[in-house]
């Protein structure tokens, strides 16, 4: 009876795993023949589920699935994902150092494109990095920078993730209104798409915490068994250790040693033996506390977890691997961001001269046009005229191109059927109008000759 149990649970493991890997095949299939960054990234963003929070081996298979498919398709958009995954799949076995790597690129390869809910998404998870080794001040930052882009993007799901994340770090940093702002912001998106039974519990954990600081025992444990009740018979043990993390460290506010203990332990047994141990630091570190003039052994026990906990993430070498490739990201967006204002700069100049040529070739003309005192050549004005299609061409383009990047996402095929359509107005108007020009030039020509002409008439009736 036993080894039937045995084998009934490995063959469901295993069609479990079969179909997991048949959902990601059939949406990269769907991805290959998208054209539409914007979708592409909308069925990547449907793959989500339990496993990017809980399984480096997943993250880090789909990751290379993704990666390996973006050569063939040569597409920013599946590289950049392709880079997220990875580097957070290494961030979950405990390597920061290489997923803080992946997570850099990822953010490089996006800042390549015009989307920015693809940029938005880079951005929340290479936060996750710095959140978990607790320097909060820069995960707010690039958190805040994810939520700017994020509500500029066309990805709605993305908008609510960012705001997400800062309650966390805004929790963690007792700037409990700013924690309740954002948790409450993305309750409201979730609500609003529908989505708020598959996020909630992380937002009541949040909010759990926020209260229990403000000292509201009661709504803050009401808000810790919601998110009990949407995790329950979860396997989404990040969360459950964060849960009952807040859960013990909420009893400890409130001098109830027992529960404390309780959910401290409940924390780090939802992570033994599981590539996300480092998260056992922070109950370690209560229970160590707690039994520390009780229970030599038991302080002995949880110091030592506390330890092995804390080395993967903040031993020396990485502190420095970490604090040199943070230097040299922040160095890198101060280039970019440099890059940008000197490329704006040099397009509003570029605008300004041909506003003053346009406007230069448009008054010689006028004055040609409208000159009483000689006769004009009709190829000059002809040749004015190209001159001033060519010029406002210029111009409409110099205005118009990072909408049409925008809208064409680079494309360069569509970039170029943009342009055609736009000559394709141009030059019609342009043949109206130096119609309208050479006919007004031939009148006037015509009146300067008859002129002329009345007037040697009039000498000649005089001499005679």
């Amino acid at each position: 009876m036993k080894k039937i149990i045995t084998l009934f649970c490995f063959v469901a493991s295993m069609q479990t795993a079969f179909a997991q890997k048949t959902n990601v095949d059939s949406i990269l299939q769907k991805v290959a023949i998208e054209k539409n960054e914007d979708k592409k990234f909308d069925l990547f963003i449907s793959m989500i589920g339990t496993e990017i929070n809980n399984n480096p081996q997943w993250c880090i298979e789909t990751g290379l699935k993704i990666l390996n498919q973006s050569k063939n398709e040569n597409s920013a958009v599946e590289k950049t994902v392709a880079y997220s995954f990875l580097g957070q799949g290494y961030r979950l076995l405990g390597n920061p150092i290489k997923g803080l790597d992946y997570h850099l690129k990822a953010i490089a390869t996006a800042e390549k494109t015009n989307n920015l809910s693809l940029l938005a998404f880079a951005e929340n998870q290479t936060g996750h990095i710095y959140r978990d080794r607790e320097e909060y001040d820069k995960a707010a930052k690039i958190y805040l920078s994810s939520a700017a882009h994020a509500d500029k993007g066309n990805n709605e799901q993305i908008k609510a993730w960012a705001p997400s994340n800062l309650g966390a770090v805004y929790l963690a940093t007792n700037n409990l209104d700013s924690s309740l702002m954002y948790s409450q912001r993305a309750y409201e998106i979730f609500v609003r798409l529908k989505t708020i039974d598959k996020n909630s519990g992380y937002l009541f954990t949040n909010l759990g915490g926020v209260h229990s600081k403000l000292g509201n025992a009661q709504l803050a444990v009401s808000y810790f068994n919601m998110s009990i009740n949407q995790y329950q018979g979860s396997s989404n043990i990040r969360y459950l250790n964060l849960l009952y993390n807040g859960l013990a460290e909420h009893y400890q506010r409130f001098k109830q040693t027992d529960s404390c203990v309780f959910y401290a332990k409940k924390a780090i047994a939802a992570v033994n033996n599981t590539s996300l141990f480092y998260l056992s630091s922070k109950p370690a570190k209560l229970l160590a506390d707690i039994y520390e003039k009780t229970n030599c052994d038991s302080t002995l026990k949880y110091a030592k977890i506390l330890k092995t906990a804390n080395d993967s993430l903040t031993s020396n070498k990485t502190n420095q691997q970490i604090l040199l490739m943070t230097f040299e990201e922040d160095l890198r967006q101060q280039e970019v961001a440099a890059e940008k204002i000197k490329a704006d700069d040099e397009r509003q100049q570029n605008i300004q001269y041909a506003l003053i040529a346009l406007g230069i070739i448009i008054l010689l003309s006028l004055y040609l046009l409208l000159s009483r005192s000689f006769i004009t050549n009709t190829k000059l004005i002809e040749f004015f005229g190209v001159l001033a299609l060519l010029i406002v061409f210029e111009f409409l383009n110099l205005l118009l191109h990072p909408f049409l990047e925008r809208v064409t996402h680079h494309s360069p095929v569509l970039m170029l059927l943009a342009l055609v359509c736009i000559a394709a107005l141009l030059v019609p108007l342009h043949h109206k109008v130096e119609h309208w020009a050479t006919k007004k030039l031939v009148e006037k020509n015509k009146a300067i000759r008859l002129a002329a002409a009345k007037k040697t008439i009039e000498q000649l009736e005089k001499e005679a």
